[in-house]
């Protein structure tokens, strides 16, 4: 399948994340120990949504603030005055927090540390995957979701919707294509839409002409939907990109 003008209407499909400090992934609906400054401010990030809320107890040293896609974290320092001694001391207490974020709730369990601040990010789970592959791959016709895939992927810009799965090792082989090899570079399964996807390096020792039609093969996985090079023609030791996608799940 040849790019076509299809790929017009599709920016918002292929648009990057914004880039997020990540120190700490946490998933939702699990407990995650973690450990955070009892000197600095930490920082928790919603990834792909907003921080509707967060529970604590504030009878433990907290205060938290939050707004938009952020929340920041401290740990409150303890004065004491004993005759005109003041002491200070940092909190070493856990704490727990229930974070709302994106609709899906994150618990959090807090050590507090002598360490400096932490970022926490709170990473889509399968549920709020699928249902952001849905907003953004429902509203296209089958043409136009293979396109805005391989786009994606081509372009270095994958939604972070889209799960990254391990690539396979193992170089293939095609009959027709003897001194080709390939392998696979990159793999995506895209849930809530029964799709995946895979770009793989396509490169020969030799001058070799390519057609795409030549790698609709069951060795690229089963229920092939699209394949599509970026270029047909490879130089020696020169290599192609090649996208995948299948009408299934990756796995």
């Amino acid at each position: 399948m040849r790019l076509s003008a299809l790929a017009c209407g599709l920016a918002a499909l292929t648009a990057a994340a914004p880039a997020v400090a990540q120190s700490i992934a946490a998933l939702p609906d699990q407990t995650s120990r973690v450990r955070l400054s009892n000197r600095d401010v930490n920082h928790v990030v919603c990834v792909g949504g907003d921080i509707e809320d967060v529970k604590f107890s504030a009878e433990k040293g907290l205060a938290v603030e939050r707004g938009g896609s952020d929340a920041w974290v401290k740990f409150l320092l303890l004065e004491t005055d004993d005759m005109g001694a003041k002491t200070r001391t940092y909190v070493t207490t856990p704490s727990e927090f229930f974070v709302s974020c994106n609709g899906a709730i994150y618990p959090l369990y807090a050590e507090p540390a002598d360490i400096p601040a932490q970022t926490v990010t709170l990473v889509p789970g399968a549920t709020q995957r699928a249902r952001a592959n849905d907003a953004l791959l429902g509203p296209l016709v089958e043409e136009e979701r293979a396109v805005g895939i391989v786009l994606a992927l081509l372009q270095d810009r994958v939604p972070a919707s889209f799960t990254e799965v391990a690539p396979s090792r193992e170089r293939l082989t095609l009959p027709d294509l003897p001194g080709v090899q390939i392998g696979e570079r990159r793999r995506l399964a895209i849930e809530g839409a029964g799709l995946s996807a895979s770009e793989y390096l396509v490169s020969s020792t030799d001058a070799v002409s390519l057609e795409e039609r030549a790698f609709l093969d069951g060795a690229f996985g089963p229920d092939i939907f699209a394949v599509t090079l970026d270029r047909l023609t490879l130089a020696p030791s020169q290599s192609a990109r090649l996208i995948v996608v299948r009408r299934s799940i990756a796995q």
